[in-house]
């Protein structure tokens, strides 16, 4: 099953048209369905004075673009019992060590999102737990435990009031 997502992911990359130029229209359709992803394209045509058709062939030049690259949901941490919010700087021992701590950090199911960054750290993690104690257990025991890693600092989060995706 890895293989063949493999050979798809490879024949998505080959396929995609890095010179899709954006219209009016392109972006009218990104910010619809980034609002609302299960939008019918009917509905879309409607509001847009196009045809279904016309809707489908955009998303699908924008697929195949690698501008539109799934769907999803988006869930509240806070509903599934994740109240506490950090961020966490790491330095690395050596650069070198950036690939095997990425995946390390992958493993860990409280590292929702982790970028490679010039600054003051190597690594800017977000973590999310579902209690202080919890966080203490992660960060002692699964992250300030990983070999690469030569220090750490936590920032926790106290609230979150801004969220947004790129506007198109």
């Amino acid at each position: 099953m890895r293989k063949l997502i493999d050979k798809l992911s490879d024949k998505t990359q080959l396929t995609m048209n890095t010179s899709f130029q954006r219209d009016q229209l392109d972006n009218q359709i990104l910010e619809a369905l980034m609002q609302e992803a299960r939008t019918p394209f009917a509905e879309l045509a409607k509001r847009f004075g196009v045809s279904a058709g016309t809707i489908h062939v955009r998303v699908e030049k924008m697929k195949q673009a690698g501008i539109i690259t799934g769907a999803q949901i988006t869930v509240n941490p806070k509903a599934l019992g994740y109240d506490v919010c950090c961020f966490i700087g790491i330095n690395l021992k050596s650069a070198g060590d950036y690939p095997a701590t990425i995946a390390k950090l992958n493993a860990l199911d409280e590292v929702t999102e982790a970028y490679y960054t010039t600054g003051n750290y190597s690594i800017f993690a977000k973590v999310m737990c579902q209690s202080i104690d919890e966080l203490q257990h992660v960060l002692i025991n699964r992250i300030q435990s990983i070999d690469e890693i030569q220090s750490t600092e936590t920032l926790i989060s106290l609230q979150n009031p801004i969220s947004r995706a790129v506007k198109p």
